[in-house]
């Protein structure tokens, strides 16, 4: 059933090259798979897409719009894609991107250096 439902994703993924949110949600659920081989059977359903996941997350989203605009977070619609597919349990955590802060520079200050006596003038 695994190697079904890997098939049947990968091949939507590849009829889809061009769609980075089938890529994406695609991504997520072959590494859901490959967590929780027992998912396998649900993702594997002939009449269950990832397109069709995101049309369930835009829905979700219509209800929550405020001035035409809606957003979700990752958590929020990857378990809305689970739900899509009947997969009870919270989604894996997205992890955050990272950002670098370039090393500080490290600055001599000139003050400290100078060290200077009344009797080295004497």
């Amino acid at each position: 059933m695994v190697d079904g439902a890997i098939s049947k994703l990968k091949a939507e993924m590849e009829a889809n090259k061009d769609d980075s949110y089938i890529q994406y949600i695609g991504q997520f659920l072959l590494q859901r798979i490959e967590a929780n081989p027992d998912d396998a059977a649900k993702l594997a359903s002939k009449d269950k897409t990832i397109a069709k996941s995101l049309e369930a997350m835009r829905g979700e989203a219509k209800k929550k719009q405020k001035n035409g605009m809606a957003m979700l977070t990752p958590d929020q619609g990857f378990a809305i894609v689970l739900k899509y597919f009947g997969i009870t349990g919270a989604a894996a955590p997205v992890p955050a991107p990272v950002s670098v802060a370039p090393p500080a520079a490290t600055v001599k200050n000139p003050i400290s250096d100078f060290d200077v006596k009344l009797d080295d003038f004497l």
